[in-house]
């Protein structure tokens, strides 16, 4: 992190003692905002204040906390050990507090308008559809603007006014509010054209010389597979014949012979149960994908999205739960 601007009095320079909850809070608010923009001058930016305003900010929470949590030169800041501990701890804090809030100011409140959300384009397709006509029968005054995407990428979706997103894979930003929904297990399928009436890989080496297919999203050149009951792990290089963002197009693919793929398990299991697809190597399992329901810190969060995130984590279980 770097900042051009000059720096405050050190911490030996008399601050006052935080008054109250509602300051400690605005103080954490505010070193959120320097870690996540990278600069004092960023953050007072994002902001609407000043820098000065805002290094007095964070000298009042290091003397609060006897901390110091950024170590700071004219041109350079980096958190401290104890700056990452606080970091971690406000995010957390800060998000079971906005909840807090939002549950008493608008605890009788009704959603009105328009709810905007990114789903995955095959939990958006199938498993998602449940929960979202349950949100809209019991809101009327309600729409929802059901937005497919499989880019994980979502920060530039949250500023043009995204209220939140299902994320699937690791979480690729840190600055977002995240509830774990559950794990999506994955497995190697096949069809039994591509085999040719050779014997099903049993062994996770038996699949380097098979042709690939390569789900963009989550692999490309090589695949992981761990023994379920060694925890073995062997790593596969895959020079994939056909390559997608769509994990309908890889079963598809996989279906029509075209290659070996990787995919989640529930997409696959009626084209198993028909025999159109076999899995491969069962004992040799790709770690299960976590998902979350992700959204962007703040103050306050309305009643269209509360009552979203309630009904999507009462059903997370059947929905994201191992199968």
């Amino acid at each position: 992190m770097t900042d051009d601007a000059p720096l405050e009095p050190s911490l030996n320079a008399t601050l006052p003692l935080l008054p109250g909850t509602g300051e400690r809070i605005e103080l954490m608010l505010t070193f959120l905002r320097i870690v996540e923009a990278g600069s004092l001058s960023a953050a007072a930016s994002q902001l609407g204040t000043t820098q000065p305003t805002v290094s007095r900010r964070l000298q009042m929470l290091e003397r609060a906390l006897g901390l110091r949590l950024l170590q700071r030169t004219t041109h350079t800041m980096r958190l401290t050990h104890d700056g990452e501990r606080c970091y971690e701890r406000a995010k957390e804090l800060l998000a079971g507090w906005a909840r807090f809030e939002s549950e008493l100011k608008g605890a009788r409140e009704e959603p009105e308008g328009i709810l905007r959300v990114i789903v995955p384009h095959a939990f958006g397709q199938e498993r998602l559809i449940g929960p979202l006509s349950r949100y809209l029968q019991q809101h009327a005054g309600m729409a929802v603007e059901w937005l497919l995407h499989d880019d994980r990428a979502i920060q530039d979706y949250i500023a043009a006014g995204i209220d939140c997103a299902i994320q699937v894979g690791e979480l690729t930003d840190p600055g977002m509010v995240a509830i774990p929904l559950g794990q999506v297990p994955r497995i190697v399928v096949a069809s039994p054209e591509l085999l040719a009436g050779r014997p099903v890989p049993q062994d996770a080496a038996e699949l380097i010389d098979l042709p690939w297919l390569a789900l963009r999203t989550f692999y490309r050149n090589e695949v992981l597979l761990t023994h379920a009951t060694s925890h073995k792990r062997k790593r596969i290089p895959i020079k994939p014949r056909f390559s997608t963002d769509s994990l309908y197009a890889l079963r598809s693919a996989a279906i029509q012979g075209l290659g070996v793929g990787l995919g989640s398990r529930w997409v696959m299991t009626e084209a198993l149960k028909s025999g159109q697809l076999i899995q491969l190597t069962p004992a040799w399992q790709a770690a299960p994908l976590p998902v979350n329901l992700v959204y962007p810190y703040a103050r306050f969060y309305p009643a269209r999205l509360r009552r979203f995130i309630d009904i999507v984590r009462a059903e997370a279980g059947a929905m994201f739960g191992v199968e």
